[in-house]
């Protein structure tokens, strides 16, 4: 084998190894993700790894909890009223630990800020569209801090 030939094959071998190195390295960010902080009280959506939304939300009030973790979304309903607080409307609830759900809130005026009785609230015309990309892209991630 001549000198040019085994240069020429280890070129390629050191190439398809970085390929392969750069490909496993990439963050597996697909899908849909919602960032959740308490303490900015901001929900940020990523879809595919690319930021979509950036909304605010209520989380829970003093005396309350919204649990931190990562989860998935299970059951979603179109229209959810608590049974737990006063028949409360929940529309497009996307319930992720237990009783525990983003949805949306009629008290649009306490966005922003801590309100809620452990639940994520958001607008009802942002929860519609999260509850939209959740549905066309079969979950989401829930992510809290």
């Amino acid at each position: 084998m001549t000198f040019s030939r085994f240069l020429n094959r280890a070129i390629l071998a050191a190439l398809s190894l970085c390929a392969l190195v750069f490909v496993t390295a990439a963050p597996a960010e697909a899908g849909v993700v919602a960032q959740i902080s308490k303490s900015s009280q901001r929900m940020r959506v990523y879809v595919n790894g690319v930021l979509a939304h950036d909304w605010a939300v209520s989380t829970a009030r003093r005396g309350f909890v919204t649990p931190s973790g990562n989860y998935r979304v299970g059951h979603m309903a179109r229209m959810h009223y608590s049974r737990k607080y006063h028949n409360s409307p929940m529309p497009y609830s996307m319930f992720f630990r237990g009783g525990y759900a983003i949805h949306g809130t009629y008290a649009v005026g306490h966005l922003g800020r801590q309100a809620s009785h452990g639940c994520i609230r958001l607008a009802p015309g942002n929860a519609a569209a999260l509850y939209a990309l959740t549905q066309a892209y079969g979950g989401t991630q829930v992510v809290i801090r």
